[in-house]
């Protein structure tokens, strides 16, 4: 268990992984939502370290946003991000501290992942109706924030596999996925081929959360400590629209409150991303809301 109480919040409003705009601004919905005043109330000491520079949309050129031989959009500016979001974390975050990142969309997690893999033996849990396992050779769109993933076990851009100068930075067997749901085919192909640990809807649905979370925190029991990389998209969108991807069937409130809560209890959290909230589709800022009440139950809020 980490003894310090400060939180450390990075803020890397990337809006460049992915083409529907306004998740850039998802840092500051979930900030202005409370989350400083939630992690106080629940003992903590909230610092924060800022937002890392995420380049204009509107200044860069059609020709640097997107070489279609590579197949991955906004390339070059996703890789300075997360390369300088890998940098600020590793310079800042101390090793009895707890960090939470704020997205932006999912690809900033290569930057957020890749630091934090340096710091011990990490287990990464992937809360996300989609596996994010394409590469620019099987992407339907070029949108890296699906490319993820499979950057961080190695395949991909080289550029963005070797951030921090090491790769792959997880095997297959570091990382569990919960809350599948839109997966395209050669995904499912490469779930399997890597050893990821997949628990879709169904087996929500079939098994419930209670024993799919023990079976996540037994997976990891002889690691360090456990990373959440939460995809607000991974929450049913009746609840929280404001996602760029919404996919109906997902995670109910008390399920995704639940798996929060579990896995707190076993003293591995250590960190979170919390990604892909878009307060231009949201409905007054409630799934910022929802994203600082779920960041509270993975570091202690509880009912009793």
């Amino acid at each position: 268990m980490i003894p310090n109480k400060t939180v450390r919040i990075y803020g890397i409003p990337m809006d460049l992984g992915q083409l529907r705009r306004g998740v850039d601004m998802g840092p500051s919905a979930i900030r202005y939502a409370g989350l400083y005043d939630r992690l106080r109330t629940l003992g903590y000491t909230p610092t924060d370290a800022g937002n890392v520079t995420v380049p204009q949309v509107e200044q860069i050129s059609a020709t640097d946003a997107f070489n279609p031989e590579m197949n991955a959009r906004y390339l070059p500016q996703v890789t300075q991000v997360c390369q300088e979001a890998y940098a600020l974390i590793t310079n800042t975050l101390q090793a009895d501290e707890y960090g939470i990142f704020l997205g932006g969309d999912h690809s900033m997690s290569i930057g957020t992942v890749s630091a934090i893999s340096q710091m011990g033996k990490v287990g990464v849990l992937w809360v996300d109706a989609h596996a994010d396992m394409n590469t620019p050779r099987t992407s339907p769109s070029g949108n890296i924030h699906g490319m993820s993933v499979a950057a961080l076990l190695g395949d991909g851009p080289d550029s963005l596999t070797t951030i921090g100068g090491l790769a792959p930075k997880l095997h297959g067997r570091d990382v569990a996925m919960v809350g599948l749901r839109n997966l395209d085919t050669e995904e499912k192909n490469r779930v399997a081929r890597t050893g990821i640990r997949p628990f879709s809807m169904r087996d929500v649905d079939e098994r419930g959360m209670f024993a799919i979370a023990h079976q996540i925190l037994d997976g990891f029991a002889d690691y360090d400590f456990l990373h959440i990389s939460l995809d607000l998209d991974g929450c049913d969108p009746s609840f929280a629209p404001g996602v760029g991807t919404p996919v109906k069937g997902g995670l109910t409130y008390r399920e995704a409150h639940l798996l929060m809560e579990i896995l707190h209890d076993s003293g591995k959290v250590r960190t979170v991303d919390v990604v892909e909230v878009n307060p231009i589709l949201d409905r007054e800022n409630g799934s910022a809301a929802i994203a600082v009440e779920l960041a509270a139950s993975a570091l202690g809020q509880s009912i009793l």
